[in-house]
């Protein structure tokens, strides 16, 4: 496997394969309707490509599909290239050049991708795989085993679309309407009580996102405390920056970092 891997050079036929092609590979394999290259910019779309390629070697609950912050797609990211090292495949990930969404990074990497697959399968696709079903067993096991949000931008959504909740009335059918039956009634507690989890789902999400650029934040921090670091100019502006009560303050120190001094 790593040496199929190893094998594709920079100047391999894979990377002549236009991006239309590559979206019609990716459409057509995992049943989605992607139409711009930077919408696999997240890693999930990679992700499963191997799960196709390799079954069972891939731990689909720890795919996000709906990755849209440079956090989550960090994480679908870290998954792949656990897959690699697992497999033995010899390849590095830019991350952060994929993770900005850049086509020409995404493109060059999903073609390399493709000739790789096309090179363990002889461009055949599995027609025992379920692209549709491994996304919902996924899901399902990502709910279980963790907080996170369902798919709402690579996978068909699962979960129904669920009304609003005005605040301080009654949960009922709207207009006055009476249920019709105990089936109804159990639908709307069950469509209530999926929406309280997303709430309560995005609200971590939120604070998962909050402690990693906190996390960035104090690194530079640290770095600017450096010895080697401390009395330089453009370390000044940063401290003031991160020092700053607001963000016009903070502008304002950036440009001129001697007038508090």
């Amino acid at each position: 496997m790593a040496t199929v891997a190893t094998n594709i050079g920079i100047m391999d036929k894979a990377y002549f394969v236009g991006r239309n092609e590559i979206l019609t590979w990716i459409n057509a394999t995992l049943h989605l309707h992607l139409t711009r290259i930077e919408e696999a910019a997240s890693g999930a779309v990679q992700c499963q490509m191997m799960d196709m390629t390799h079954p069972g070697v891939v731990p689909m609950h720890k795919v996000n599909f709906d990755a849209k912050t440079e956090y989550d797609m960090i994480q679908n990211y870290k998954v792949l290239q656990e897959v690699c090292t697992k497999l033995k495949i010899e390849k590095h990930i830019e991350v952060n050049k994929l993770i900005k969404g850049r086509p020409l990074d995404n493109l060059e990497f999903l073609q390399w991708l493709k000739r790789y697959c096309d090179s363990m399968n002889g461009g055949i696709v599995n027609e025992n795989y379920n692209p549709e079903q491994r996304r919902c067993k996924g899901l399902k096991e990502r709910n279980t085993k963790g907080p996170h949000k369902p798919s709402k931008s690579l996978q068909t959504n699962i979960v129904p679309n669920i009304s609003s909740i005005d605040g301080g009335e009654s949960v009922g059918p709207r207009q006055g309407k009476v249920p019709s039956g105990g089936e109804n009634s159990a639908g709307q507690i069950d469509a209530l009580t999926e929406q309280i989890m997303e709430l309560k789902l995005s609200v971590d999400h939120l604070e998962k996102e909050r402690d990693f650029y906190f996390t960035k934040l104090r690194d530079i921090e640290k770095l600017c405390q450096s010895p080697e670091l401390d009395q330089l100019p453009v370390t000044t502006s940063i401290r003031n920056i991160l020092y700053s009560a607001d963000a016009k303050e903070s502008s304002a120190e950036a440009k001129d970092p001697e007038a508090n001094q």
